[in-house]
């Protein structure tokens, strides 16, 4: 059962990250019908912890508050640099006794270094995922989702995701109804759909060369046809296999994939920016239908485009 948390502040520590946990865990809901628990903040060396904006938070408790919980948690925090030795006794003790052990975003980092995620399914924030991926080779990280959990270990992705981790390890642990009060008073939803990449914001296309710059400037004019590269071939002047093996060289994609991302992004700014319908939505970008559109919001971004719209349409437009 799911009763004391300990929260380890390391140096650097982020706040909201840092507050996240503190107000899924840290709240006596009790009068709302919620759950309780013995919520603890600790540190390897307790006193003043500096954070990410400058400040500094007083810790009293030391990591010896940690021995007996059911759940160890850890915020955001700078990435660079040694994991304090008492930290990594910590969680290797939760982990061999089968304790939760939750990370929000750059928190992943730690859990890390303590080799605890060889071998395990990981997230972290989309802007570091790479970089756990490159520097910790023996971990699956998955940078479109919202959190993973891999047996014991919950790894949130970045910010806010972290009360999506939060809620799941309330939801698994103790039931809906516990985690939809928690929910309720952090006024969220108590189930998010779909993964981080939703929230990325689309990069702006590869600068291609003068021998595609045309090419791809008329591609973008005409997204509403079904572009066929034959005739994108022959718009470049070239044959059907040197404009596919040269566009490829140039762009660092395919013709059809390069097409699909920018189908994509156009949706996304419809959706955000106007009332069309899905169905013109879907004609006007070149999916030719609201299911094709809605197979690929699915596939790509993990949300619906009707689920998009709600979530990122400018608020004077939905009011």
């Amino acid at each position: 059962m799911l009763k004391k948390v300990v929260l380890i502040a390391l140096p650097h520590v982020a706040p909201f990250e840092f507050g996240v946990i503190c107000e899924v865990f840290g709240i006596d809901r009790a009068d709302m019908g919620g759950p309780t628990f013995d919520f603890t903040i600790a540190a390897a060396e307790p006193g003043p912890i500096p954070t990410s904006m400058g400040y500094d938070m007083m810790i009293m408790n030391d990591l010896g508050t940690a021995a007996d919980a059911d759940l160890i948690a850890i915020p955001a925090h700078m990435i660079d640099g040694d994991v304090h030795p008492e930290v990594l006794r910590v969680l290797h003790e939760a982990n061999d006794r089968g304790a939760w052990i939750l990370t929000v975003c750059s928190g992943a980092f730690t859990l890390a270094k303590s080799g605890l995620l060889n071998g395990k399914r990981a997230a972290t924030h989309w802007m570091h995922a790479d970089r756990l991926a490159r520097e910790f080779p023996e971990i699956e990280v998955d940078p479109d989702v919202l959190f993973v959990q891999d047996g014991n270990i919950i790894t949130g992705a970045g910010t806010a995701a972290g009360i999506d981790a939060a809620l799941h390890l309330v939801r698994t642990e103790l039931g809906a109804a516990a985690a939809n009060v928690i929910a309720r008073r952090m006024v969220v939803p108590p189930q998010r759909a779909g993964g981080q990449a939703q929230f990325i914001a689309a990069p702006m296309p590869a600068e291609p060369s003068d021998s595609f710059a045309g090419v791809t400037e008329w591609m973008l004019e005409n997204l509403d046809r079904d572009l066929s590269v034959d005739e994108l071939a022959r718009k470049a002047l070239m044959s059907s296999r040197t404009f596919a093996r040269r566009f490829r060289a140039d762009l660092g994609t395919t013709p059809a994939a390069w097409l699909n991302k920018q189908r994509l992004m156009r949706a996304q700014h419809l959706l955000e920016e106007t009332t069309l319908g899905l169905e013109a939505i879907a004609s006007e970008t070149g999916f030719g239908s609201a299911a094709v559109m809605r197979h690929h919001f699915v596939k790509t971004l993990q949300t619906t485009p009707a689920n998009y719209r709600r979530t990122f349409c400018v608020r004077e437009l939905v009011s």
